[in-house]
């Protein structure tokens, strides 16, 4: 009876360590932003029947979680699961879609947003898998740079946000930031996306904007009800346009030279 009691103790203590052990085994990833002042995500973590089923989803191709969407609480990071089940069909992680959201202003259309992303798939070449280092974290950057141009009449100035991927040395790609990685390798791990803002911004296009000291001049085009204003060789005559605080300008950023005359 002694020897009964102590297996069934015994038994029962692995059991439990078991239990433990499965319950506690990650099946998620954390992503975490590391992005400049006045920036801001919005993530949809995309998801496919898992390798070798050939379940399929009613209605759709794919299946989406969404975090931070404007009807939501913000979150400053995400918990993303790397497999779900929907409709009894097994899915697995396939692509987690970064949007990367910059404010210019405090109206709410001064934002502007471009895209980074997570690859995830059961098997990668190695010279494009993704690594960790010892504390389970992963990297991957990106630069975004301010393009500006003006719009209506009145030449209001907007800004557009362009990001492209970087690499450990520093040098800006032509693609968007991007990271790729193994769903066996993210169980229980930490990805961040590293967002560099450049230090300078550039015209929205070409032949609309001259260089000066203390910044940029508007060409004035064929005047201000030309919504293109090409300079068209005509480097002498500017146009005043409106800062986003409203202020009337003729120098892109400093504005140094304040105006009466209103577009």
């Amino acid at each position: 009876m002694r020897h009964l009691k102590y297996g069934l103790m015994l038994s029962g203590c692995l059991g439990l360590i078991a239990g433990c052990a499965a319950v506690e085994t990650p099946s998620s990833f954390t992503f975490v932003p590391d992005f400049p002042a006045d920036f801001k995500y919005e993530l949809k973590a995309i998801y496919l029947p898992a390798k070798g089923e050939t379940c399929r989803l009613p209605g759709k191709r794919d299946f989406w979680v969404s975090f931070n969407k404007p009807t939501m609480e913000y979150v400053n990071t995400a918990e993303i699961e790397l497999y779900k089940t929907v409709s009894g069909c097994p899915l697995a992680l396939n692509k987690v879609e970064i949007k990367v959201i910059g404010f210019y202003g405090k109206g709410r259309s001064n934002f502007s947003m471009d895209y980074a992303s997570i690859f995830v798939r059961p098997e990668l070449l190695e010279r494009i898998k993704g690594t960790f280092n010892e504390d389970g974290l992963g990297e991957f950057t990106g630069e975004c740079m301010w393009f500006f141009r003006t719009v209506s009449p009145k030449r209001n100035l907007i800004k557009m946000l362009r990001c492209k991927g970087m690499d450990q040395e520093g040098n800006v790609a032509r693609s968007r930031p991007h990271g790729a990685y193994t769903l066996d390798q993210l169980p229980g791990k930490t990805v961040r996306l590293k967002i560099n803002l450049a230090n300078e911004e550039q015209p929205g296009w070409g032949d609309t904007w001259v260089q000066v000291p203390g910044g940029w001049k508007r060409c004035m085009g064929e005047g201000y009800e030309d919504q293109r204003g090409y300079c068209n060789g005509n480097y002498e005559d500017f146009s005043t346009f409106r800062m986003v605080d409203g202020r009337i300008c003729t120098i892109y950023p400093s504005c140094n030279e304040n105006t009466d005359e209103t577009p």
